[in-house]
């Protein structure tokens, strides 16, 4: 990164203490301020945005077992400034070309007897990023981290809102989302989104998680927030050893809601693409052997309802070929379901099938119709085992053309097993360094093959996606899934919730395109509670670039009409723009396909019915489109009629609006197809 002082406003500011000094750095059109001082022997920072306070006076520091705290008492020795505005190709994802714009103070912090280190900060238009970076010094070699400093003090917590899930609980990032003032949250997992009274949204997440464990957020006095990493079993939070860099701490700022899903903060905090060419890398849709397993018609276990047979997986292929799907996904094929597999991932072989599932022969005649199978590595949280064979396990799907694999880790939080160096059971958690570890060997191992990584049971994303761009999807919030056998399912909020929070880290395999809604009865507990036009929106507004149409095939027979667009709608953007929306009622966003003139919409709604009035100047002006609207019929109401739907056409032009009638966590979806003049 070139060095431009001259072109960057950054103050340096004596205090009356004429031994403490002060900087700060603002974002490139000035409307975000970070200030930092090692006033009063305490190592500070302080966030402004619009000339109004929004972190107050938070304290900085990182705590080592051996060496002390590095923070306090340290003084500011020097800085350094850089500026950055340039833009850089996605091979896939929301929009093809990212802005990078940011001006960036690295500031050194030194203590004559404990050593130094340097705290790097970067600020946008659309929030800041900072990490502590530690250099190689006399007396710090090895060193264990047994706790973090960082805090986000934030004014008036008691007039915030806030939404966030448990962080250090069972089953994960698997929870439904609590609305409550910032005062009253829990420890709580990130992207931890919040609005303060002002309407000015936030959200604190972290970027470019690697060798480090992930952040999640203690409560302390009312509005601090402090840093709490998760630790190894044996309590020390990071190993490692010197020169370290830390995760980027980040915080995306929007004066409203939708601003916060239009960022690309996350992405533009961690390194570049390190695989080179990646045109192997492949978005698109899938079905698979998935759904019927959970909603109980199919076993993963063999026997006589095994759903992953040469067969089976035969007519998928004939379906997804018939109707343009890229792949089938297959669960359940390998040796090791039989029995309690959730605990007992010791068993699980992933180079030797069930013999009714003849891998060769199956690849073989999807490949023949232009159709993958994906492969599948469940490892019940057995990791030592999974790296014991992972080797031999990629080496036989790359062998089958098998180029995109589903891994998943289900296994209670803090219930991961390793085998230790001296042959003892360890148990660690999902999030924590030694599993960001194992995520990332799995997906730099599949690379080697050419194999795209789609992790369930997730480390929490961080915008690595951009350096490894063949970990293309994963899971980490409550999925579909649970609107088959979850204690609630999912409520109608549930997806007006998710793009403000999990969405912010990136792409989520959500499992959309439920069209049955009545497998327990349209009564019963367990069903997506969702209108049909909902279940295509989700394909627009929770992005991934893999997505499935979830659903058993006759379900998609019985609505053509509707199948029609998870047909159509792509996987892959040029450009992506949130329009309208406020956390947890509803969303509206706008997708352009990857090298075309076409755009989808999707909108979706809570348990209220509502009515949106879109401008269309997203599309570009000049041109005709015809308008292909899925919505909401007259009496639809995901309780009661969910069937409900309308398909009408309509030429409309960029200079038009649309109003767009959801029911009751109802939706809209809309393919703007370019008319040729």
């Amino acid at each position: 990164m070139s060095l431009l002082k001259p072109s960057l406003v950054i103050a340096l500011l004596l205090s009356t203490n004429a031994l403490a000094e002060q900087l700060q750095v603002s974002s490139p059109d000035g409307k975000l301020v970070v200030s930092i001082s090692d006033e009063h022997d305490r190592t500070e920072y302080w966030v402004d945005y619009q000339q109004q306070r929004i972190i107050l006076p938070s304290p900085l520091g990182l705590e080592f077992k051996q060496q002390g705290q590095f923070g306090d008492g340290f003084k500011i020795s020097g800085k350094q400034t850089g500026q950055v505005s340039e833009s850089w190709t996605q091979p896939w994802g929301e929009r093809k070309q990212v802005l990078d714009n940011h001006n960036e103070l690295a500031v050194e912090l030194t203590d004559a007897e404990r050593g130094k280190f340097t705290l790097r900060f970067r600020v946008f238009n659309d929030g800041i990023g900072f990490r502590y970076e530690v250099p190689k010094q006399a007396g710090l070699d090895q060193v264990d981290v047994i706790d973090e400093d960082t805090e986000f003090v934030i004014p008036d917590s008691d007039k915030a809102t806030a939404w966030w899930i448990p962080s250090r609980a069972f089953n994960r990032y698997e929870y439904v989302y609590n609305t409550t003032a910032l005062d009253k949250v829990g420890r709580s997992h990130t992207p931890f989104t919040f609005k303060l009274d002002s309407g000015i949204h936030m959200s604190i997440h972290e970027a470019a998680l690697v060798d480090w464990a992930a952040m999640t957020l203690e409560p302390q006095r009312a509005g601090e927030l402090k840093a709490d990493l998760t630790p190894w079993s044996d309590g020390i939070l990071v190993k490692t050893q010197t020169p370290f860099k830390s995760s980027w701490r980040t915080v995306q700022v929007s004066p409203d809601a939708k601003g916060l899903l239009n960022s690309d903060l996350i992405l533009n905090l961690n390194e570049p693409n390190k695989l080179g060419d990646v045109s192997w890398v492949e978005p698109g849709k899938y079905v698979g052997i998935w759904w019927g397993m959970h909603i109980k018609e199919n076993t993963w276990g063999s026997g006589p309802n095994h759903g992953a047979t040469t067969s089976e997986t035969k007519r998928y292929m004939d379906f997804a070929a018939d109707n343009g799907f890229a792949g089938v996904l297959v669960e359940g094929w390998n040796i090791g379901w039989d029995g309690d597999w959730f605990n007992n991932g010791d068993v699980f072989s992933f180079t030797e099938s069930y013999p009714d599932f003849d891998l060769p022969e199956v690849t073989a005649y999807g490949l023949n119709k232009n159709v993958r199978l994906i492969g599948h590595h469940e490892t019940s949280g057995n990791v030592t085992n999974y790296k014991n064979q992972m080797a031999d396990a990629y080496d036989l799907y790359q062998k089958n053309g098998v180029t995109m694999v589903k891994t998943g880790y289900v296994a209670d939080a803090g219930d991961i097993k390793r085998i230790d160096e001296n042959g003892l059971v360890r148990h660690e958690w999902h999030d924590g360094q030694f599993m960001v570890g194992e995520y990332l060997r799995s997906v730099t191992e599949a690379a080697k093959r050419h194999i795209s990584i789609n992790t369930h049971e997730p480390i929490k994303d961080t915008g690595l996606r951009r350096t490894y761009p063949n970990w293309i999807s994963r899971e980490g919030a409550r999925g579909q899934e649970f609107n088959a056998w979850g204690t609630p399912p999912n409520p109608p909020e549930h997806t007006a919730i998710l793009p403000y929070t999990r969405m912010l880290a990136g792409p989520m395999d959500f499992t959309p395109g439920i069209f049955d809604m009545s497998f327990n009865g349209l009564d019963g507990e367990n069903r997506p509670r969702t209108t049909l036009t909902k279940q295509l929106a989700l394909y627009v507004v929770l992005y991934s670039p893999i997505q499935m149409a979830a659903d058993l095939p006759r379900n998609y027979l019985k609505h053509p009409d509707a199948f029609q667009f998870i047909k159509d709608v792509p996987t892959d953007w040029e450009n992506s723009r949130a329009i309208a929306g406020e956390v947890g009622d509803y969303v509206v966003f706008a997708r352009q396909q990857r090298d075309a003139d076409d755009w989808f919409v999707g909108a979706l709604t809570d348990e209220n019915a509502r009515s949106v009035e879109i401008a269309l100047d997203f599309l570009s002006p000049g041109k005709n489109y015809q308008a292909q609207i899925y919505r909401d019929g007259k009496d639809a109401d995901w309780l009661t009629n969910p069937y409900d739907y309308v398909i009408e056409n309509k030429n409309v032009t960029s200079a038009d609006k649309l109003r767009l009638k959801m029911a009751k966590s109802g939706g809209t979806a809309i393919r703007f197809k370019a008319l040729q003049p």
